[in-house]
């Protein structure tokens, strides 16, 4: 009952002071919006470029550099580490490569086979596996060379010089899916891994009896000359990289680039919150002071109700209700104050960014954090000014009447 009378009293006081309250609102308002800005700079700039290396598969990349012997069982067992989410074996390139033709363009394109499997980051963005000996996936830059969509079949061919003979093949091919040119951006074609070994099998003179193609017959265990490897995260590539490096396989990766932008993160990071620290530090010194200086002002009001039976507890609150009241709004006005800055950013940078993303942005996670962290701020700097208040005593107002 008494907090509900002392809720009442510092609400009625608050808006009688309304000069002063509204000093105080735009004093927090002023340091916090612009850390707001600021952060919101950080998130949509550093954070558009975290995006861009964390979504695009290309930087989980390692690619070896030359040629080696790799084993399915090897590869296996690579595939099976936690950092790893996919790999499948290459053949050799120049055994990879196919001419493609379709009835509805006239040209002929030689294009780069790419052994696929389910998991393929680089198809992610389609969601389709090719599966089989016929089915495929074009790249954006071949199908539109080829001026084919999904579900149209082409036509493949292989040459080999064999048994002092030259000798050509055909194979029928269905598109189930184009990759997009952020993928890959050269002709290319993703097939399933049988595929791919067929196509070196019949330029190496062997046989390949589930097309028809007649050859020697293979012997032995198969060996691959590379393979296709991608971390599961950003943040494993260079721990993969040291990994093979040790087991003298070179490697290429993008691992400069993405620690240069993690670099770049954590020390914008600590600039940040050096620069928020001294702001809620000046900001929390100023209003305990105001708030102390208020409590002096009204000492004899705070005598009177300690006099008619307000306890210690009680007159604490009092401070502390108005600085609560003044964390809320000062943070509503730095919202709307960063909300209007934000938009006015976006609108003159944001049509110089060519994936469109904002510049300048919070979510709503960061806003919650920022009132939270606001609010218990400013009680935590009424704690002095309600300390101060509760040393008041009943006398104190009889011996200013």
């Amino acid at each position: 009952m008494q907090l509900f009378k002392t809720l009442r009293l510092a609400t009625r006081d608050y808006q009688h002071e309304w000069k002063t309250s509204i000093c105080f609102v735009l004093g927090l308002s002023a340091v916090l919006g612009p850390m707001m800005v600021l952060y919101g700079l950080k998130v949509g700039i550093i954070g558009g470029m975290f995006n861009q290396l964390i979504e695009n598969p290309i930087n989980r990349e390692i690619r070896p550099v030359s040629s080696g012997r790799y084993e399915r069982a090897w590869l296996g067992a690579l595939h099976r580490r936690d950092d790893v989410t996919f790999v499948v074996p290459h053949t050799r390139n120049i055994a990879a490569m196919i001419e493609l033709q379709s009835q509805r363009a006239s040209r002929i394109i030689k294009a780069e086979t790419i052994p696929s499997d389910h998991g393929d980051p680089l198809l992610d963005p389609i969601r389709v596996t090719p599966t089989g000996l016929h089915a495929v996936v074009l790249s954006r830059s071949a199908a539109n060379k080829l001026k084919v969509d999904v579900g149209d079949t082409i036509s493949g061919s292989i040459k080999r010089r064999y048994r002092d003979q030259s000798e050509r093949v055909h194979i029928d091919l269905k598109i189930i899916g184009i990759a997009p040119l952020e993928s890959f951006a050269r002709d290319g074609v993703f097939a399933d891994l049988r595929l791919v070994e067929a196509l070196e099998d019949f330029r190496d003179g062997h046989a390949v009896p589930a097309l028809g193609w007649t050859g020697d017959v293979v012997t032995g265990e198969r060996t691959y000359p590379g393979f296709r490897l991608y971390a599961r995260s950003i943040y494993d590539v260079e721990n993969l990289e040291r990994l093979l490096n040790e087991a003298g396989i070179d490697v290429r990766t993008r691992s400069t680039q993405i620690a240069l932008v993690v670099k770049m993160e954590r020390n914008l990071n600590a600039i940040y919150w050096l620069i928020a620290l001294i702001g809620l530090v000046g900001f929390a010194l100023s209003l305990g002071a105001s708030l102390w200086a208020n409590i002096d002002h009204k000492r004899k009001e705070l005598s009177v109700l300690r006099l008619v039976g307000f306890r210690t507890g009680d007159i604490i609150w009092f401070p502390m209700i108005q600085a609560f009241y003044t964390a809320v709004l000062g943070t509503l006005l730095a919202v709307g104050l960063f909300q209007g800055v934000a938009w006015l950013i976006n609108d003159l940078l944001g049509q110089q960014l060519s994936n469109g993303e904002p510049v300048c942005i919070l979510y709503q996670e960061h806003y919650i954090a920022a009132a939270v962290l606001t609010i218990v701020t400013a009680l935590i700097s009424a704690i002095l000014a309600g300390i101060r208040a509760a040393r008041i005593e009943p006398s104190d107002g009889l011996r200013e009447l």
